[in-house]
């Protein structure tokens, strides 16, 4: 009995990342293509060598860790399986310690065959690399590799040829929505429809990132609607963004840079970068005559470049209210011809 009330604390108390993470292939949520495949993989006893990539939050860790529960009772699963993250030192050591011991041993008592997970392997270095891909060709009969990185290119291609590569796409709204009312609904949550579509909108198909919105937003103002979403998360309002573009196009170069830098950057403390992101955005919907759009969008790199160099923010704010102001006088000397 204490051990229960102990597990269900410990449940508690975890990020709802891990405490809603699928535990089977079957509560996984998106890419139904590839879990097929690796139903099938797996039901034939045929798992190649795995290599997951595509962007965080995006399922890959969790696609793999099903497959491991599935193919492992949970007795074997510590001795059947290695699961090393960036975190660990996997430099070229680790690959021929480790790794090498642990994929080289046989299992007498157990059929199949062992899994090595490496999470962020394109973190990994050249040299760990290049050691890895002897491993991988030698123990092949009684080991399976799934590598798991962001990004493809930083990967050797000698290692992407010894796999069956998965790309894990950015999740759609239609796949979030469902696994986030589902998280709502156990944790009795007091939510909006805007608020909803902030949390959405911010995550970019981050299953991770929105899950950490949520949680973060309902303890720190318990309603969870628009404005708290993105005052939680300190991203500019849509309405702050529109008053912006407003002010830059409609007043002089004063007022529209007091009306900025006042009450949205002093006091509500936004970044200008966030403000860049959120402006570029605006300014494809805005109807400008096409040449006028491609300068505009040059000055407004121009600055964010600048911003990266690490120049004054106030400089860098008169300079895109001032590309702004550029744009309107162009647009207005062309009406007038």
């Amino acid at each position: 009995m204490a051990n229960t009330s102990k597990d269900t604390l410990k449940a508690r108390n975890l990020p709802w990342v891990e405490k809603y993470r699928p535990q089977t292939l079957d509560d996984l949520i998106s890419h139904q293509d590839i879990l097929t495949t690796i139903q099938r993989f797996i039901s034939q006893d045929k798992l190649p060598h795995l290599l997951f990539y595509g962007p965080p939050g995006t399922g890959k860790t969790s696609t793999i860790l099903a497959c491991a529960r599935q193919l492992y009772k949970e007795k074997e699963f510590n001795s059947m399986v290695l699961e090393l993250n960036a975190s660990d030192d996997r430099g070229i050591d680790v690959v021929r310690g480790p790794i090498l011991s642990f994929a080289s041993t046989r299992t007498i008592f157990k059929k199949g065959f062992k899994l090595v997970i490496l999470d962020e392997a394109d973190a990994m270095t050249q040299d760990a690399q290049n050691a890895l891909r002897r491993v991988i060709e030698k123990y092949t009969e009684n080991t399976r590799f799934c590598l798991i990185g962001n990004y493809l290119s930083k990967i050797i291609p000698a290692l992407q040829s010894r796999c069956t590569r998965f790309r894990f796409a950015p999740l759609s709204q239609d796949q979030m929505i469902p696994r986030l009312e589902y998280v709502i609904q156990q944790e009795s949550i007091d939510i909006t429809p805007d608020g909803m579509r902030g949390i959405v909108t911010l995550s970019s198909g981050d299953m991770r990132r929105s899950l950490n919105i949520l949680q973060s937003t309902s303890m720190a103002y318990g309603k969870v609607t628009e404005e708290t979403v993105y005052t939680c998360t300190g991203h500019p309002l849509r309405s702050d963004i529109a008053n912006i573009l407003d002010w830059s196009l409609n007043k002089d170069f004063t007022a529209a840079y007091q009306r900025i830098l006042q009450p949205l950057k002093t006091l509500k403390g936004l970044a200008l970068h966030d403000i860049l992101t959120e402006v570029h955005l605006l300014v494809h919907r805005v109807d400008f005559p096409p040449a006028i759009r491609m300068g505009l969008l040059i000055k407004l790199a121009d600055v964010e470049h600048r911003l990266a160099s690490g120049t004054n923010e106030k400089i860098q704010l008169s300079s895109m209210v001032a590309a702004f102001q550029a744009v309107r006088d162009l647009v207005v000397s062309e009406a007038l011809k």
